[in-house]
């Protein structure tokens, strides 16, 4: 059993900064590939950022000067931190995480936060 909770939505005027936090616990042997995806109203999820185990990271081009992923595997959480915001990216967030359940038998299993609202409004 696995539980992802994310933190650190809000409101905030463009230019502003936000950071999210998504934690993960549960039984797990060990988390793999990280990343944060968003919806917003009408439009599809898209795929925000990733970061994987050894701290490789890609970004969607849209964020890409403005947001930074990061990750703490001692404390199971993944961070994005967003700079310069823009009314474009509001979103409802959501973190996903590639956790390692079992080793024998091999299982993996991908996990989703339930979603923290970022509201980016002058």
């Amino acid at each position: 059993q696995v539980q992802l909770v994310e933190s650190g939505g809000g409101l905030v005027q463009p230019g502003g900064s936000l950071r999210l936090s998504c934690a993960a616990s549960g039984r797990m042997f060990s988390i793999n590939n990280m990343g944060w995806y968003r919806q917003a109203p009408g439009k599809q999820r898209e795929l925000v950022a990733t970061i994987t185990r050894g701290g490789s990271t890609t970004y969607v081009d849209s964020v890409k000067d403005r947001f930074s992923i990061s990750r703490d595997n001692g404390k199971n959480t993944v961070y994005l931190q967003m700079n310069s915001l823009k009314p474009e990216d509001t979103a409802v967030y959501y973190c996903n995480v590639m956790v390692v359940t079992s080793m024998w038998p091999p299982r993996t299993n991908d996990y989703w936060g339930q979603g923290t609202q970022v509201t980016v409004s002058s």
